[in-house]
C-alpha cells in the first residue's frame, strides 16, 4: 500500500459522526480518483506552496477588473518561477509530461481559474499547436513558450461575426512573394478576432487562423500563423494592429479577453504552421491534403486536447461544489423532533437533490482518468512515428467522443453548482461560500472551444455513419470499441425490460445493456427523421437542422452518458477491492439517475414496461440511502484542501457556525457606520 502521509489528516469535529460510518479510507479513494501517486503528490505540493505565498491569499472583497488582471498575471509569473515541472519531468515521455502539465493546470484552476485559463491557452494550447501543426522551423517558438516562458501566447480563431462556423471567417493572410511575407488583414469590424484570452493586455504572440491567399488570388482555406503582437520588453502593441481589452464578463475576469484587427500587417513566410500545407518562396501552394475542409479539420483537431483539459477542470469544479454542499448538509440541522433537529443529509429529498451529482463527480473523474490514458497513448505513438492501427478511425472516434463529452460534463457541472447553491439555502448565496464564483467561472466552458449545442452535432454525424455502416453490413469503425455493439443491432433492438427487483436494476450489466438499446433506438429514430427530410427535397444540411430537437441532440447526450459509464466501469474494476463496493454503488446511482431522464424514449421505443419507472425510482432512492453513510467520506476524497476550496460552508472541520461568525466579523468595516451616511440623512448637513 502506498504511503499517503503527505495527504494531511482531516480535523476532528461534527463531521466525524458521518465519517465514522464510512466503509473505506478516504485517502485511498482520493488516490484512486487521481490514478497516480506522483501526480497526487505534485498537486499537494502546489497547493501547500501557494497557500504559504501571500500573493495567492484569497481577497476578502472582489478586486477591480484591472486588479484581477494584474494579480492573475503576477500569479502566473510566480508559478513559472516555482518551476513545479522539473527537468526530469520535462524530459519524460510525451504522455507523462502531458499528464504532469495537466495536473499543474488542474491544481492551479482550483485556486484561481483565471490563472489556469491563462496557462492553458498561453502556454499549453499554443505549444501543442506548434507541435501538431508546425515543423522544425517553429521549435524556437516552442522552446520560448514551454521551457523558457519568454512567450505568452493566445489563440485567435473566433471572429465577431463568426464563432462555430470557422469556414466563413474572413481574416486573410495574403502571400507577397516580393518580400517573402504574409500580409494579415482584417476587412472590417465583423472580421475582428475576439474573445481571445490573454490578448487584451498581456500576450506577446498569437496563433491566428486566417484564410490563406496565394499570389494568383486562390483562396486555400483557414491556416494557422504565429503572429507577434507586442514588444516582450514593454508590452507595447506593434504598429499595424488595433488591440483592445473586452468589457467586464460574468466571471473569470482575471483573463484579459481581447479583440484585434490587422491593417496589412506583415509576418515572415516561415510563421505559417506548415505541417499540413506550405507556401514556397515564389508563392506556390503545396499541401498534403487535396481538400481545404480536410486542412481545416486537421487544424481544428488540435482543439481536442483543449477540450479534454476543460473536462478535467470540470471534474474539479463539480468535486468542489458537491463537497461544499455535502459537508454543509451534514452539519446544518433543520426541523425534526422537539429539541433534536435533523441534519439536512438525513432528508430523502435532500439526498435525491444532491447524490446524483456526487455520483457524477466520481464517475466523471474515473472516466477522464481512464480515457486520458488511452488518448495520450495513441498521441504518443503517433508523434513518435510508431504504427497505430486504424489511426484515422481512432482520431475520428476520439473527436466524436470529446465533442459530446465536453457538453455533457460542462452542462452537468453548471447544473450541479446551481443545485448545490440552492441546497445551502441563503448561506449558499454568500460569496465566501464560493459556490457562486465556481459557477460563474465555470459557465463560459459551455461556450468556448466549441459551443455545446453545435459541438455535439459532430458526434451525431459520426454516430450516424457507423449506424449506416452497420445496417448495410459494412465495417463499424470503432477502434476504441465504444460503438462496436452496433454490429449486433438487430439482437439489441429485440430486448425489453426484464428486471424483477431493484437489485436487478442496480446491476451494471443492466445499466450498460439498457444504454446500448437506447443508443440503437435513438440512432434508428434520428436516421429515419433525417431520411424523411431528405426525401422531401431538403439538402443534407437542411435535413440535419430539422432533425436536431428530440433526435440528434438527445442521441449525442445519451452516447456521452454511455461513455462515462463504459470507461468508469472499466476503471472501477481495476481499483483496489475495498473501494469497489462504494464505487459500484455510485456507478449504479449515476446510471439510474441518468436513465430516469430518458423514460420517454424507453417507452417510445418499446423497451420499458409499466413496472420500469417504479422499480427504477425505488432503486434510485435505495442507493441514496446506501450512499448516505459513505457520502461525507466521498466528499472528503473529492475535496481539495480548505485553502483551495475557500468556502466558509465547506471547511473540513465541520465547524459551520464558528466559521460563519469569523466570516461575518472579518468583513472590512462590518461594525462601522457607513462612510456615506451624510448623503442619506437629511439633517446631517444642517448640523455641520
Amino acid at each position: 500500500m502506498e504511503d499517503l502521509s503527505f495527504v494531511p489528516d482531516l480535523p476532528t469535529g461534527p463531521l466525524d459522526v458521518y465519517r465514522s460510518t464510512s466503509s473505506f479510507n478516504w485517502k485511498r479513494l482520493k488516490l484512486a480518483l487521481e490514478g497516480d501517486i506522483e501526480l497526487l503528490k505534485l498537486k499537494y505540493k502546489i497547493w501547500q506552496t501557494l497557500e504559504k505565498d501571500p500573493l495567492f491569499a484569497h481577497p476578502v472583497e472582489t478586486p477591480s477588473i484591472q486588479e484581477q488582471q494584474r494579480i492573475t498575471q503576477l500569479q502566473l509569473k510566480k508559478i513559472n518561477e516555482y518551476k513545479f515541472i522539473s527537468n526530469e519531468m520535462f524530459n519524460a515521455s510525451y504522455s507523462k509530461r502531458t499528464r504532469v502539465l495537466m495536473t499543474i493546470n488542474e491544481a492551479v484552476q482550483s485556486i484561481n481559474p483565471s490563472v489556469s485559463v491563462k496557462m492553458a491557452i498561453g502556454i499549453y494550447l499554443f505549444s501543442n499547436a506548434l507541435l501538431s501543426l508546425g515543423t522544425e522551423r517553429h521549435l524556437k517558438f516552442y522552446e520560448a513558450t514551454i521551457k523558457n516562458r519568454e512567450i505568452l501566447a493566445s489563440f485567435s480563431l473566433t471572429e465577431v461575426a463568426h464563432g462555430s462556423d470557422a469556414r466563413l471567417m474572413r481574416t486573410t493572410a495574403t502571400y507577397d512573394p516580393a518580400r517573402r511575407e504574409f500580409v494579415i488583414h482584417t476587412p472590417d469590424f465583423e472580421a475582428a478576432k475576439c474573445w481571445i484570452g490573454n490578448l487584451g493586455r498581456t500576450c506577446t504572440h498569437t496563433l491566428v487562423f486566417a484564410q490563406l491567399i496565394t499570389p494568383d488570388g486562390t483562396h486555400h482555406g483557414l491556416h494557422g500563423f504565429v503572429v507577434p503582437i507586442r514588444d516582450p520588453d514593454t508590452l507595447e502593441t506593434y504598429p499595424g494592429l488595433i488591440v483592445g481589452d473586452m468589457p467586464e464578463k460574468i466571471g473569470v475576469n482575471g483573463i484579459d479577453n481581447g479583440f484585434i484587427m490587422f491593417n496589412q500587417y506583415r509576418i515572415p513566410r516561415e510563421n505559417l504552421l506548415n505541417r499540413t500545407a506550405d507556401v514556397t518562396e515564389d508563392g506556390t501552394y503545396e499541401s498534403s491534403f487535396s481538400e481545404p475542409s480536410r486542412i481545416l479539420g486537421a487544424a481544428l483537431e488540435n482543439l481536442s486536447a483543449g477540450r479534454i483539459g476543460i473536462m478535467q477542470e470540470s471534474c474539479h469544479s463539480i468535486s468542489s461544489v458537491v463537497a461544499i454542499a455535502i459537508r454543509y448538509a451534514a452539519t446544518r440541522r433543520q426541523f425534526g423532533e422537539r429539541n433534536n433537529e435533523t441534519p439536512l443529509l438525513e432528508y430523502e429529498l435532500h439526498q435525491w437533490r444532491l447524490f446524483g451529482y456526487v455520483s457524477a463527480a466520481i464517475v466523471f473523474r474515473l472516466y477522464i482518468e481512464n480515457f486520458t490514458h488511452k488518448y495520450l497513448a495513441i498521441v504518443e505513438k503517433s508523434n513518435a512515428g510508431h504504427r497505430v492501427d486504424n489511426l484515422s478511425e481512432a482520431v475520428s472516434e476520439i473527436h466524436a467522443l470529446v465533442s459530446c463529452s465536453k457538453p455533457l460534463l460542462t452542462w452537468t457541472v453548471l447544473e450541479a453548482a446551481q443545485q448545490c447553491r440552492e441546497a445551502c439555502g441563503g448561506h449558499g448565496y454568500l460569496k465566501c461560500a464560493n459556490l457562486g464564483d465556481i459557477r460563474s467561472n465555470h459557465e463560459p466552458t459551455v461556450t468556448y472551444e466549441g459551443d455545446n449545442n453545435v459541438l455535439s452535432q459532430q458526434t451525431g454525424n459520426w454516430l450516424l455513419r457507423q449506424y449506416e455502416a452497420a445496417l448495410s453490413g459494412g465495417t463499424v469503425d470503432s477502434p476504441l470499441g465504444t460503438v462496436a455493439f452496433l454490429k449486433n443491432y438487430n439482437t439489441i433492438m429485440e430486448r425489453t425490460f426484464q428486471c424483477r427487483s431493484t437489485d436487478d436494476m442496480k446491476n451494471p450489466k443492466f445499466i450498460i445493456s439498457t444504454y446500448k438499446w437506447l443508443i440503437c433506438w435513438l440512432l434508428k429514430l434520428t436516421h429515419r427523421k433525417n431520411e424523411e427530410q431528405i426525401s422531401k427535397g431538403l439538402t443534407k444540411v437542411q435535413a440535419r437542422n430539422r432533425s436536431q430537437v428530440y433526435h440528434w441532440r438527445t442521441l449525442t447526450k445519451v452516447y456521452a452518458e454511455y461513455l462515462t459509464l463504459l470507461f468508469s466501469l472499466e476503471s472501477i474494476e481495476a481499483k483496489e477491492k475495498n473501494l469497489q463496493p462504494v464505487l459500484m454503488n455510485l456507478f449504479s446511482l449515476y446510471g439510474l439517475w441518468s436513465l430516469d431522464k430518458h423514460l420517454v424514449e424507453l417507452y417510445q421505443g418499446g423497451f420499458a414496461t409499466v413496472d420500469m419507472p417504479k422499480l427504477l425510482r425505488e432503486a434510485l432512492l435505495e442507493l441514496c440511502a446506501d450512499v448516505k453513510s459513505e457520502v461525507v467520506s466521498v466528499a472528503d476524497a473529492l475535496a481539495p484542501t480548505d485553502f483551495v476550496l475557500n468556502s466558509v460552508l465547506g471547511k473540513s472541520d465541520g465547524q459551520l457556525y464558528q466559521n460563519l461568525q469569523k466570516a461575518f466579523y472579518s468583513k472590512p468595516g462590518v461594525f462601522e457606520r457607513a462612510p456615506w451616511w451624510r448623503d442619506v440623512v437629511p439633517s446631517a448637513k444642517s448640523k455641520l
